[in-house]
């Protein structure tokens, strides 16, 4: 009984900087929301004027942007 309480206990200790790691990775800083915000607002989008076609006009403002994100990367290679 001790030998798996202290087995279960180490196998705690040993995935808890794993699972705090991972929740550190891959999110985005609000900053970096905030220039993909400008972005979709230059590219045409009005968050406080879309009303019912709110979907196809963001899509289509998002679409803009992708198309010019891939136009200047292949400018740049």
């Amino acid at each position: 009984m001790k030998l798996t309480l202290a087995t279960l206990a180490l196998a705690a200790t040993l995935a808890i900087p794993a699972v705090s790691f991972a929740q550190t990775q891959g999110g985005l800083t609000r900053a970096q929301v905030r220039a993909q915000l400008v972005e979709i607002e230059q590219a045409g989008w009005r968050p406080t004027s879309e009303g019912p076609t709110y979907p196809d006009r963001l899509q289509a403002a998002e679409a803009r942007v992708a198309a010019k994100h891939a136009l200047s990367a292949s400018n740049g290679q």
